[in-house]
């Protein structure tokens, strides 16, 4: 109050400036935000960075074949001589044409320019013509006194000064005037083989052939060869083309109207017969890489693949694998590629088109401004095409056909591949022979990785979730303070090392106690139980020593007594019950097949892996739900059970849920348990003493021996695009669920 006018003044404090102390604490609190804003931003950026490149890597499989014209000049040699056959070397270098003068011209592949010729030692006009493969570049000439000439034209490469030429030259192969018939030969097959040469003609409309076996001298490897004359049955269709299986032992007889006739040559006899096609006439016949399956093209512009199925009886026949549809004009030339199961087709429209079989895929289409195309050829890294027109021309074309290998339906569906009896989902990425076609089918992987987190959950999550709520709701504070930091240290447990326990000492143990595990999973409940039940009918006065909520440390001795037990007596109940072999019981009398490395062995280690991650997530849910939620239900009368099962479950059950996602996605990315402790085998059953191979195994066992850039290279990224958007979809379903449950039950 003011002395002089007697009213009350009221006085602001005075403000002080900002101190030091509150300056770097405002500082500090910047930084930590920032810090925080930017870690967070960087994990999300990562993660799309992720994303963009595994799409980077994966992308190119799905891109199309491009074809690129080069270069086009006069066909070399005579052009007055019709093209038997058109080839090039392995650099797509030096081209090779063969006419029917038997003038063999070799030309490089750019510009034409005539590099060397030579002349076949023909002893009369040639008839017919046949390869046996392009792989070996071995060729055979019909004549028409009845002969065969059989050569070979070679590429030698030497590198004067540092540059590197190529030598061609042919060789004339197993040199012998005598004639298979005395008439012309029509139609011609050969098939050399390091043991064997069999060469198979079409005289005066009847099969005649020869057999020579090779018998190669030891001290001067000089090749001699013993001469069989074949027994051939006697042909009831015009013949049109002959092919020689790879091992001798088929005879494939094609005829114009699309009729076949196929002849087993170790028997002489017809094993098959039908049609390829009907109301069609056949233009085209080629081997596909390895001989086993045959394409055959109609005028009515389709290709389809056939190869010999083997039935239940032991019986095989030719079998339609795959149908290409083509643009409806007559399909004219058939090239096969050298290492790759895909092949070229051009028809009269002049329509290119590039398939890959095992896809079921045409990876390219171009429409060639050309009035014909009469002979074409692919180099044996089919990254190059030769193309002779009708004017006289002969085009070279580049290719680009990086990863024909892969489509949805070969990843996802079943497959027919070649020499099995019937389509199915597999997984091989190599074999030891060129031959082979890669098989790269998701499903057995992503049912590998299902099967593997099935089990793992199955075992991990009651456990988990049964210890975590006893330990967060019933347990002493005191000994809920050793217990759960004691499961929470399992989780720094390396996986390595859980998988080479669980591969090197779990999985001999299971197969030998195969009994003492069965009976613990139906003993150790009843006798736990039974355990609980007996400690009720004790008198109070011996159960009040034991404080409330350290019950379970009772029951230890109880259950290393109950596995002891089961484990002792395993070798008696197995010569009790199962004649002292339950492996064998299980194969033999159940019929279910035993790997010694299987499913249970995993779901036992992995989910010994999986536990503490469950069980702490949903013990900190369960031990957060604020107290006063369960002591007003107590007060109201319900019991303690009935209080966790309707008052403390649901509030906690969005981290309860949260909990179990977290595990699954850890069981399905898990790579070195189900690496070291399933056997690695890509198949699909749900036995489960049966093993498996996983996405993310896949990917560790053959990412360090697939070539870079190559289509398994890339493929195996896809596999781990594949895990990483199972692994977003599951996280974004589980989060859309825990936020439903919070806003149900944070309310209580």
């Amino acid at each position: 109050m003011d002395a002089s006018t007697g009213k009350f003044v009221t006085h602001r404090p005075l403000t002080a400036g900002p101190s030091g102390y509150q300056r770097w604490r405002k500082i500090k609190d910047h930084a930590a935000t920032w810090s925080i804003t930017g870690g967070g931003s960087g994990v999300l950026l990562t993660i799309l960075l992720i994303f963009f490149y595994l799409l980077y890597e994966i992308m190119p499989l799905f891109q199309s074949a491009e074809l690129e014209q080069r270069a086009s000049y006069a066909l070399p040699g005579a052009a007055g001589h019709a093209t038997l056959h058109l080839a090039m070397e392995e650099q797509a270098e030096v081209g090779m044409r063969l006419d029917n003068s038997g003038e063999v011209q070799f030309f490089a592949v750019d510009n034409g320019a005539a590099i060397a010729s030579h002349r076949l030692p023909l002893s009369a006009d040639i008839t017919s013509f046949a390869i046996d493969n392009e792989q070996n570049r071995v060729f055979a000439l019909g004549a028409a006194d009845g002969t065969v000439l059989v050569a070979q034209h070679n590429y030698r490469s030497s590198y004067p000064d540092g540059q590197r030429v190529i030598t061609p030259r042919v060789d004339v192969l197993y040199s012998d005037n005598t004639p298979l018939a005395q008439a012309p030969l029509k139609r011609l097959a050969v098939r050399d083989t390091e043991t064997d040469l069999m060469v198979i003609a079409v005289a005066n409309r009847q099969l005649v052939g020869r057999h020579w076996t090779k018998e190669e001298d030891f001290l001067t490897e000089e090749v001699t060869l013993e001469e069989q004359t074949l027994t051939l049955p006697a042909l009831d269709i015009d013949a049109q083309k002959l092919l020689i299986g790879p091992t001798l032992n088929w005879l494939y007889v094609l005829g114009g109207n699309g009729e076949f006739r196929v002849i087993d040559l170790r028997s002489s006899e017809i094993i098959d017969s039908g049609y390829l096609f009907q109301g069609a006439k056949l233009t085209a016949a080629r081997f596909l890489l390895g001989g086993i399956s045959l394409l055959v093209a109609n005028d009515r512009g389709d290709t389809s693949q056939w190869f010999m199925v083997r039935e239940e009886g032991g019986h095989s026949q030719l079998q339609a694998i795959r149908h290409f549809k083509g643009e409806g004009a007559a399909i004219r030339g058939l090239a096969t590629e050298h290492r790759r199961k895909g092949f070229v087709a051009v028809d009269d429209a002049q329509n290119l088109s590039i398939y890959y079989t095992t896809s079921h895929r045409r990876v390219a289409s171009e429409s060639l401004p050309v009035a014909s195309v009469l002979g074409l050829a692919i180099s044996p890294r089919a990254d190059a095409l030769l193309l002779q027109t009708g004017d006289g021309q002969l085009q070279h074309w580049e290719v680009h056909n990086e990863h024909p290998e892969v489509s949805w339906s070969a990843l996802w569906e079943k497959v027919w591949y070649e020499s099995y009896p019937e389509p199915d989902y597999i997984w091989q990425s190599s074999a030891s022979n060129n031959d082979f076609e890669p098989k790269y089918s998701f499903s057995p992987l992503a049912f590998g990785t299902l099967k593997a987190a099935f089990y793992a959950m199955i075992i991990a999550a009651p456990l988990a979730i049964c210890g975590a709520i006893y330990t967060a709701y019933f347990m002493a504070p005191g000994l809920r303070r050793k217990v759960k930091p004691l499961i929470e240290l399992m989780e720094a447990l390396p996986t390595v090392i859980l998988g080479f326990l669980a591969g090197l000492w779990l999985a001999p143990f299971v197969e030998k106690h195969l009994p003492a595990v069965f009976s613990i999973f139906l003993v150790l409940p009843v006798g736990v139980l039974l355990f609980a039940w007996l400690w009720q009918l004790l008198p109070i006065s011996l159960r009040k020593h034991v404080p409330e909520g350290w019950h379970p440390l009772l029951l230890t001795p109880v259950i290393i007594l109950l596995v002891g037990g089961c484990v002792s007596l395993s070798a008696p109940m197995e010569l009790w019950l199962f004649d002292g072999d339950m492996r064998a019981w299980l194969t033999h009398d159940l019929g279910i097949s035993f790997d010694q490395r299987n499913s249970l062995v995993v779901g036992i280690a992995m989910g010994f892996a999986v536990i503490p991650t469950i069980f702490s997530i949903a013990e900190d849910a369960i031990f957060s739900v604020p107290k006063h939620l369960s002591y007003g239900s107590l007060a109201l009368g319900a019991t303690p059970w009935q209080t966790l099962v309707g008052v403390v479950m649901p509030t906690a059950s969005p981290g309860i849920f949260s909990a179990l996602m977290i595990g699954m996605g850890r069981a399905v990315g898990e790579t070195m348990i189900v690496l070291m402790a399933t056997g690695n085998t890509p198949i699909m059953d749900l036995n489960i003493f049966e093993g498996m191979r996983t996405l993310a195994a896949n990917i560790a066992v053959e990412i360090g021996e697939t070539e870079v850039d190559s289509s398994h290279y890339r493929v195996l990224f896809l596999a781990a695009f594949v895990l990483f958007l199972f692994t977003f979809v599951v996280n974004t379903v589980a989060e859309i669920i825990r936020q439903r449950l919070r806003s149900r039950y944070g309310n209580l």
